[in-house]
């Protein structure tokens, strides 16, 4: 049986060439999806006037000290599928389609990554909610994926209102969380490290960064306008695009463990070091299969190594992927499907390696190293090595937090508040 079709934004839809949705199919069989859209693990609700959103209830007066799902109040109307179970029938900007964007994100997600994991991704919170809560809270300056719901707010400091329920980037980044809540662990507080909230984000961006990466039309947008040169910043390198200019971080980054050394203070910034060391290990395994396809000379494999965070890398090697790419476009794109599915399948293996206490970069390269050697024998182990090196990662240790964490922060807020038994 086919699965359900939605329509989503690859990326924001105020940037050039997102303007339009793209139609896409989940796993959930057409006719499965109830209205909402909802299933049998998670239902979206738009719900009318919530006065705030889940977590600590910022009234004391309040009987409960935490809000927390479900929302038992007035909803807008539920998207509702057509005569065949599809939800593409729907109408950008209404809430009809903003909770099917929403709903169809997180199984899109859902399905890629569960792919990669060779099987279903457990909720966190399954001990207590059989279901996810997917709530829209247009009141709320940010998103959450936290114990029993994943909530999406909008932007507003960037011109006018942009809701994150249609930013696949954000849905992603915080369906990246709740994997990790799941498959790693909610850390003790007196076990948590700095690193480990750095790795978390990291993480999230990168289960963004490597989902995107399934639009065909973003691949090859992407392929056209670089020529497969990666390095180029691109649509994929933008995490969480909030306008043409402004985004919350770059994938492609020059940070270095070691301007932690003496301390760290915001865990965003701290997950630099390992989302750039990954996604150069995302370009050199591109370039490993380039070369499988024969896509690419060896002599332009090794001089991209060369000149890599040299001045005369881009106008050098910009030419050479130029005409590389007009001669084997069909080469170039396989390359990158094999590159983003090696990656996705290794970070999916290494995390499960992982303990939640304690840890540290240096646990996750090594854990990387190892599963490729379990996959390849260890085919890619200089290509890892070096990028973790050339990221001070295994060389310096991250130094303590020097101030107290702001409300942006992940660590100890709504996202990792759990019920005490």
């Amino acid at each position: 049986m086919e699965g359900t079709r939605f329509r989503l934004y690859p990326q924001p839809r105020f940037l050039d060439d997102f303007e339009e949705p793209e139609t896409v199919y989940v796993s959930s069989p057409a006719g499965s999806l109830s209205p909402g859209p909802a299933d049998d693990r998670m239902y979206t609700i738009f719900p009318v006037g919530k006065p705030s959103p889940y977590g600590i209830s910022p009234d004391p007066e309040q009987g409960d000290d935490a809000l927390m799902p479900p929302w038992t109040g007035d909803i807008h109307d539920p998207a509702l599928p057509d005569a065949q179970g599809h939800f593409d029938h729907l109408e950008p900007g209404t809430p009809q389609f903003e909770a099917a964007h929403l709903f169809g994100t997180v199984r899109f997600v859902m399905d890629i990554w569960e792919g990669y994991f060779d099987r279903p991704i457990p909720w966190h919170s399954r001990k207590h909610y059989d279901r996810l809560e997917l709530t829209i809270l247009p009141s709320l300056e940010n998103a959450y994926s936290g114990y029993g719901f994943l909530e999406m707010g909008g932007d507003r400091k960037h011109g006018r209102y942009k809701p994150f329920s249609l930013n696949f980037d954000v849905i992603a980044h915080e369906v990246g969380h709740a994997i990790i809540y799941s498959e790693v662990g909610v850390p003790d507080p007196s076990g948590a490290t700095g690193e480990y909230y750095g790795f978390h984000e990291s993480a999230a961006d990168l289960v963004a960064l490597i989902s995107s990466l399934h639009f065909n039309s973003l691949i090859d947008r992407l392929l056209v306008n670089t020529s497969g040169n990666l390095y180029r910043l691109n649509s994929i390198t933008r995490m969480a695009e909030l306008s043409e200019n402004a985004q919350i971080r770059i994938a492609a980054n020059d940070v270095r463990l070691s301007e932690f050394a003496r301390g760290w203070i915001k865990e965003h910034k701290l997950s630099q070091p390992l989302t750039g060391a990954f996604f150069d290990i995302l370009v050199d395994l591109f370039h490993e299969c380039l070369l499988d396809y024969g896509a690419i000379d060896p002599d332009v494999e090794n001089l991209s190594d060369e000149l890599l965070a040299t001045p005369d890398y881009e106008p050098v090697m910009q030419t050479l992927f130029d005409g590389a790419f007009a001669a084997n476009p069909d080469g170039f794109k396989m390359a990158l499907i094999d590159a983003r599915d090696i990656l996705g399948t290794y970070l999916a293996d290494t995390w499960q390696r992982l303990d939640r206490n304690d840890l540290n970069f240096v646990d996750v390269a090594r854990a990387f190293e190892r599963v490729d050697k379990q996959h390849t024998g260890g085919r890619f182990r200089t290509l890892i090595r070096g990028n973790f090196e050339m990221r001070d990662i295994g060389k310096v240790r991250v130094g303590p937090q020097l101030a107290p964490l702001q409300k942006d922060s992940h660590a100890n807020s709504v996202r990792t508040l759990t019920p005490m038994d």
